[in-house]
């Protein structure tokens, strides 16, 4: 069984031998420019911090701190890191699909480029989406709320690190139709399992971005609200990539009709 897995495992570590080259490349030229890339990534924060300072007259404006010895240098790394997976994820995908391609048929492997392209800008979309429409709103209000009674002192370590989760929350949400059509393309989901599903899909959603998003109903929905779209515009792709049979009929043909006669001694004269 081992020398069976064996060509496998060797074709696994060389993807993922690949898959962590490119990350580290990508790390070392994101490691360089950190600094414009962490003025991106605190932008959101500071317009709330600004909110703050119009809103409330009697509280000192609101400010971006750190605790630890070190504490610029280690954000730097996390701000470093994050990119580098965003720069090395067409890469990243590639090698799926290159480590899958053996068990696929001729036509299928050519999918590649719609899957890395697809994937990476879906992605993309999914972090713009999170940064520019959700994080403005989450964070004015988690921050501006209270903040006539407290200053709001953001540790800079604490920020980063919630920023990641709630990016990378949403870029792999926002994969869902790429995922779904690939799926139908393999002929393991169609349209009529994926409607029936849709119910235990909304409950997971909401599950889901209740647990990466802020504690505010407003942030969670603005997550959930988007997967649900995402879900429905993914059953119509698996309509058009592989619908499910047409259902049986239930009605009985001629040819049933008359074995059915038949077998019960019915006869159409006499039953006239």
């Amino acid at each position: 069984m081992f020398e069976e897995l064996r060509p496998h495992l060797v074709e696994l570590r060389k993807r993922l031998g690949i898959s962590v080259g490119s990350l580290i490349v990508m790390f070392f030229i994101m490691f360089y420019f950190h600094e414009p890339i962490l003025e991106w990534i605190v932008e959101p924060l500071n317009q709330a911090l600004i909110e703050v300072g119009k809103k409330s007259i009697h509280a000192a404006d609101g400010m971006v701190t750190t605790t630890q010895v070190g504490g610029a240098f280690f954000v730097a790394l996390k701000v470093a890191f994050f990119a580098a997976i965003l720069g090395a994820l067409p890469i990243i995908l590639s090698q799926i699909w290159a480590f899958i391609a053996p068990g696929l048929y001729a036509n299928e492997k050519k999918m590649i480029i719609p899957f890395v392209v697809g994937g990476s800008v879906m992605f993309g979309v999914g972090v713009l989406f999170a940064y520019y429409i959700v994080t403005p709103f989450g964070f004015d209000f988690l921050i501006t709320f209270g903040s006539f009674k407290f200053t709001p002192l953001i540790n800079i370590e604490d920020y980063v690190g919630f920023f990641t989760k709630i990016m990378f929350g949403f870029g792999i949400a926002f994969e869902l139709p790429i995922f779904a059509y690939f799926l139908a393309l393999l002929g393991m989901v169609n349209d009529r399992q994926m409607v029936d599903f849709f119910k235990y899909a909304v409950v997971i959603i909401f599950i889901v971005a209740a647990l990466l998003t802020p504690p505010d109903v407003l942030t969670q929905l603005l997550m959930a609200g988007p997967l649900v779209i995402l879900y429905g515009f993914s059953i119509l792709i698996v309509k058009v990539v592989n619908p499910a049979p047409p259902e049986e009929e239930d009605e009985l043909t001629d040819a049933d009709a008359d074995v059915l006669k038949e077998a019960l001694g019915i006869d159409d004269k006499s039953a006239k």
